[in-house]
């Protein structure tokens, strides 16, 4: 008999492994791919020699993340490479506003918002653990360990971002904001839209946003080889559909989707919980491109050669145009995009002298269409001549996304939509939301808070509560 049976290798089922393995306990991780990582895997999209991340890519959450600091990755061959600039947002003058690991040289970009940016981040700098610690976790689990820095971030966060932008002078000021906001997929318009920006934000100028070399899976891999140096390991090509399907344990902890859970756990589930992890909504898709280059792209603005993370959207109003069409069921025209182009630091993805690119816009829900032309027509809107340089291409649709994750359902790589009550109660509204009404079953998914991205959080304190609840053992 097990201790612990984690179902799912993405980030957060991956820490929630350790997490319990690092107590003495032994955990068996089963995933229904033939390669672990969820959304940190890695592959040959393209063409041979050219290693794509199939989802995530750059990863401010994952170098600042209280979870997988306290781990030695490092060890386990997991090594973060920072760009010149976290990120360049570019207008169509050729010019464009950065966010730097340097507060100096972001607003240096900024024209006459110097000071108003200051104001915006200066209470919080020094202080991204502090802040971190609270923010990236739930919020009915007891007190913050620092609530008066915690208000004055909720002093800000609260806003809608397309409100909080009305605090700048510039619009290449708005325009960046909200473009780090558009990571949330909503539209700027939406309460505590400020907050994602705020934090993306901070975390640049705190502990930057890097890439992994040789690509997202070495953060998968890295968690696997800790976790195989405690004793633990992986089960790939499992498809769990149900409880009996798994080896007995003490406890079983589910990075998947709440309807995935409903069904796995049937009747060990009251009914009525069952039905609340069915209403548990689903947001907005993305439509993937990644691209084999014979050349880095040719921006016009020179700050977009040195960001490994470029936003595309030509003012405030087209970003949140973009995404208030997504948000009533119409593909965007022009998408706002955002691009990765992790080459520019680790030329390992790619064959001497070429790179690759990775790059999505937002779509509805399931939506079966093809949006490759229009990210092609907005990249050229700020790098002429960049058709030129693709060798190969590949399109992903939210059905091919679902397809090969099941956890991105219509295409949803958020784990569920980010507005109204899942910005703070995800997947119910519960005091302790890892927890079920099964004392052995526990939810620890990106439908868990502090919800998407990859930190590893949710695994992380969702393996602490079964860590005290099944186990007996204070954390």
């Amino acid at each position: 008999m097990l201790d612990a049976v984690v179902v799912g290798s993405g980030p957060n089922g991956l820490t929630a492994a350790v997490t319990l393995a690092q107590a003495g306990l032994q955990v068996r991780v089963f995933e229904a791919a033939d390669k672990a990582g969820g959304g940190t895997r890695t592959e040959e999209l393209t063409l041979p020699g050219f290693r794509h991340d199939v989802c995530s890519a750059v990863h401010p959450f994952g170098v600042g993340s209280p979870a997988l600091a306290a781990l030695p990755l490092a060890d386990h061959g997991l090594e973060w490479l920072h760009p010149d600039l976290a990120l360049a947002h570019p207008l169509l003058d050729g010019s464009a506003a950065v966010l730097a690991r340097s507060v100096d040289e972001t607003v240096a970009s900024l024209g006459r918002d110097d000071r108003t940016w200051r104001r915006l981040v200066g209470p919080f700098l020094g202080r991204w653990s502090e802040l971190a610690g609270d923010v990236l976790g739930p919020i009915t689990m007891g007190l913050p360990r620092h609530p008066v820095l915690l208000a004055h971030f909720g002093l800000r966060a609260v806003w809608p971002v397309q409100l909080a932008a009305r605090a700048f002078r510039e619009d290449r000021t708005r325009m960046l904001l909200a473009g780090i906001a558009g990571h949330a997929i909503v539209p700027p318009t939406s309460p505590l839209t400020t907050s994602v920006g705020l934090m993306l934000a901070l975390a640049a100028h705190e502990v930057g946003w890097p890439v992994a070399r040789g690509g997202s899976q070495a953060i998968a891999d890295s968690l696997i080889s800790y976790l195989d140096s405690l004793g633990g390991g992986v089960d790939t090509g499992r498809l769990v559909t149900a409880l009996d399907q798994l080896p007995a344990a003490r406890a079983y902890l589910f990075d998947v989707m709440p309807r995935h859970l409903a069904a796995i756990a049937g009747d060990r589930l009251p009914r009525g919980y069952r039905a609340k992890l069915g209403r548990y909504r689903h947001g907005p898709a993305v439509f993937k491109m990644d691209y084999a280059l014979a050349d880095a792209v040719p921006w016009k603005a020179e700050e977009c050669r040195r960001a490994a993370t470029v936003h595309l959207g030509a003012s405030l109003g087209e970003i949140g145009g973009a995404l208030a069409a997504v948000a009533s069921g119409r593909p965007p025209d022009p998408p706002f995009l955002i691009v990765a182009q992790p080459t520019i630091v680790d030329p390992s993805r790619a064959p001497a002298g070429r790179h690759v690119l990775w790059a999505y816009g937002h779509v509805p829900p399931g939506w079966r269409g093809d949006l490759s032309t229009a990210i092609e027509n907005q990249i050229e809107r700020f790098a002429p001549g960049f058709r030129d340089l693709v060798l190969a291409r590949s399109a992903w649709g939210p059905p091919q996304l679902e397809a090969h994750n099941r956890s991105m359902i219509d295409g949803d790589i958020a784990g569920g939509v980010f507005r109204g009550r899942q910005m703070l109660f995800r997947p119910v509204v519960a005091r302790v939301p890892y927890a079920t009404p099964d004392p052995t079953i526990f939810l620890c998914s990106a439908a868990t808070p502090p919800g998407p991205g990859v930190h590893g959080m949710g695994g992380h304190l969702a393996a602490q509560v079964a860590l005290r609840r099944v186990f007996g053992l204070s954390v």
